[in-house]
């Protein structure tokens, strides 16, 4: 075969490239078996690993998703040396070059380096964990995964955030011990204090008996004298994450509590005055 005055050999020509694309086949094939098969290995180790040491289940996925993100680079990393390999693509001269191209491009590269080395003393020092409630970066939300080079926090909305770890100047874990929970209720100034507090400690005290409450919850007394109520505060510890829905709850217990006992929480009221009668005008 004739093509712009060069002469091809067919023949040649497929015999020299099928079997290098069936080597690329069986190579990505490969590939595509061994990565979730080492996934699932690298699981089930560590879920073994976190039950021997008695390691939380935060810590637990923390290390999970960190070791499986390093596998699946080291895994691509082999897979596309072996695929130059196959096209006679001397690896040798290009391994030497990286270290040089490396260096070159660490010093244009200082932020992906303070990404890496903050993600290292985040994961050493145990700072966040998956499932944590955190605030970094200016974001608040659960962790999903504590990479080397980024943070992911879901936020309570459903955003998706992704913190580059060198933005990760303090962390704020709220996870870390007892939670919270804290209520305020507004009472009239025509009802009475004392009358009032026994209302809400009787419904504390029926939250006691509660499994979600670590502490309390107890009526600490009168928070602050508004305008035109008096709010009676009521505080208690709760196992993490819990204290939200507890809040909810005992909002709805004290509403029906207080209407059972006659008194009012109050609300805005706005009274007009109006000054002689309107004149009618010729």
């Amino acid at each position: 075969m004739e093509i712009f005055g060069l002469e091809f050999n067919l023949s040649e020509i497929v015999s020299a490239i099928v079997p290098v694309l069936l080597q690329v086949l069986l190579l990505l094939i490969a590939f595509a078996i061994i990565k979730p098969i080492g996934s699932k290995a690298i699981t089930k180790m560590i879920e073994t690993m976190g039950a021997k040491k008695n390691l939380s289940p935060g810590r637990t996925k923390t290390l999970e998703k960190l070791c499986i993100n390093v596998f699946s680079y080291a895994l691509l990393f082999i897979l596309i040396v072996m695929l130059l390999g196959t096209v006679n693509i001397d690896i040798g001269p290009l391994l030497a070059g990286a270290g040089i191209i490396g260096l070159a491009i660490a010093f244009g590269a200082q932020n992906l380096v303070a990404d890496v080395v903050t993600g290292f003393f985040l994961l050493l020092e145990r700072q966040v964990e998956v499932d944590d409630y955190v605030t970094v970066g200016g974001y608040g939300g659960i962790v999903e995964e504590v990479g080397i080079r980024t943070t992911k926090v879901r936020g309570f909305d459903g955003t998706l955030h992704f913190v580059p770890n060198r933005l990760i100047e303090g962390v704020s874990n709220h996870s870390r011990g007892n939670m919270r929970a804290l209520v305020d209720i507004g009472i009239s100034y025509d009802d009475s204090i004392d009358e009032a507090m026994k209302v809400l400690q009787e419904v504390a005290d029926r939250f006691k008996e509660d499994e979600r409450f670590k502490e309390g919850p107890d009526v600490l007394g009168v928070q602050s004298i508004g305008s035109s109520d008096i709010v009676i505060r009521i505080l208690g510890q709760t196992k993490n994450m819990e204290q939200w829905a507890v809040e909810r709850d005992m909002r709805k217990a004290i509403k029906e509590a207080l209407d059972e006992a006659g008194i009012d929480i109050p609300f805005p009221h706005q009274v007009n005055l109006y000054k002689g009668e309107a004149k009618e005008t010729v």
